[in-house]
């Protein structure tokens, strides 16, 4: 706690950002191998259910535990300006509150299960024989929902004292576990999906087992077993506040990722896999920013926190030009490279040939969300989440109309169109909010 509360009055450099920032990446980077293995180990049964699955199973919990994704970052913000301010003892209570909330979460999902698994499969129905063993292996994993969204909150407090070196550790410690006993249970002892959810079950718990380890430090301080402090009624409706702004916003943007989905199967099931292939190239680069992102979260919280508004600009400069580096680089090698990547991804001529078309837009999403992206963890840091959930409201709003306007005219360049504006949109109105936050400092 000492080293971390000396790093929060250090100077902020650019060598500040980068160990911030690149554990975050490389733990990014270590997220989509596990899928790949659940999906190459179950792919040895030598059926097709097994891996339908698995897949649509992971797909609703990852959706189900996302609603609580407004843990990681608000905890985040909270917690950082708690460190700038030095008040030490509301950083060790704001750990326990995000795993209180963390655990009536966790509950909440797994009494509400069998309502929960009724309507996903309402909305995403599957053959008789793939729906069985989605329930199989979700009734097994969902029993560590409190474990899972501990982690969110336990991610998000570590970023805040910038100790993202340890989220890397986690992640790849989890990640290890869970791959280790796939192998273990699905090949070696042959129990099948079941096998992968068992795996995944303990693979969580012993993430949180390690992430409270990680955290003992603070844990073992009285100000985290204070009860009067951590039920303060001014602190949890602070933080009731924060988090329920976070989620509005993030259910907006959501909503307008499945809607992308959703009308772009109106132009068949080509444009429809196309486009899923070029998503693919959003999440790299969401992937890339979010080290960045992460750092001006929490060196603007903790600039916030000690209300030095110099201190604040610059770590939101720095962590914007690290941003701008990296999204320009990423522009030009989607430009250049995305052809192969899209090869890569699909095997269907026809699928990339219509992937092809429209890359363009995957080389403008880079530099055209990087506003967006990078303000999102400026605002998140200062906790001016209202602000945030007000401009996703006028984003929504504009992606809308710019669908009715542009996708009769263009169809799914339109689409596209339409999404790459909610984007701008979402960065140009956090922009003008922006001098709103700076007046904020201090009071």
């Amino acid at each position: 706690m000492a080293d971390t509360a000396a790093r929060a009055e250090g100077d902020v450099t650019h060598a500040r950002v980068l160990n911030i920032a690149v554990p975050i990446v490389l733990a990014n980077v270590t997220v989509p191998i596990l899928g790949a293995v659940d999906t190459g180990v179950v792919g040895q049964l030598g059926e097709a259910a097994p891996i339908g699955a698995v897949g649509i199973g992971s797909v609703i919990l990852t959706a189900l535990y996302w609603v609580f994704g407004f843990l990681r970052m608000g905890t985040t913000g909270l917690t950082s300006q708690a460190q700038g301010a030095r008040r030490s003892g509301e950083v060790a209570a704001l750990l326990t509150r995000a795993l209180m909330i963390a655990g009536v979460g966790g509950i909440l999902i797994i009494a509400l299960q069998g309502v929960l698994f009724y309507g996903a499969f309402q909305v995403a129905p599957a053959s008789a024989e793939v729906e069985a063993m989605a329930r199989s292996y979700m009734q097994i994993r969902i029993w560590s929902a409190p474990a899972m969204i501990a982690i969110f909150g336990l991610t998000g407090w570590l970023i805040a004292l910038e100790r993202t070196r340890a989220v890397l550790i986690l992640q790849l410690w989890m990640n290890g576990v869970n791959i280790v006993l796939d192998l273990w249970f699905v090949l070696g002892l042959g129990w099948g999906v079941e096998g992968v959810a068992i795996a995944t079950f303990i693979a969580e718990w012993s993430g949180l087992a390690f992430g409270l380890w990680l955290c003992r430090a603070a844990l073992r301080l009285p100000a985290a077993r204070d009860w009067p402090r951590v039920f303060d009624r001014g602190a949890v409706k602070n933080m009731a506040m924060v988090n329920s702004h976070i989620l509005q916003r993030s259910l907006m943007l959501e909503g307008i990722v499945v809607s992308f989905m959703f009308y772009g199967a109106r132009f068949g099931d080509v444009t429809l896999a196309a486009n899923q292939v070029l998503l693919q190239f959003l999440h790299i680069t969401a992937y890339a920013l979010d080290g960045f992102a992460f750092a001006a979260e929490a060196l603007v919280g903790q600039a916030f926190g000690a209300a030095q508004l110099g201190r604040l600009r610059r770590s939101a400069s720095m962590a914007s030009q690290w941003g701008l580096g990296i999204t320009l680089c990423m522009a030009l090698a989607f430009w250049f490279g995305g052809g192969a990547i899209i090869d890569l991804m699909a095997k269907a001529p026809d699928v990339q040939t219509e992937a092809r078309s429209y890359l363009v837009w995957m080389a403008l999403a880079p530099v055209l969300g990087l506003t967006a992206w990078m303000l999102d963890g400026v605002f998140i840091g200062a906790t001016r989440t209202r602000d945030m959930r007000n401009m996703m409201v006028i984003s929504l709003i504009v992606y809308l109309v710019a669908l009715a306007l542009l996708m009769p005219a263009f169809g799914n360049h339109g689409l596209w169109m339409a999404l790459l504006i909610s984007y701008v949109s979402r960065g140009l109105t956090l922009w003008w909010r922006y001098p709103a936050l700076e007046a904020s400092v201090g009071r």
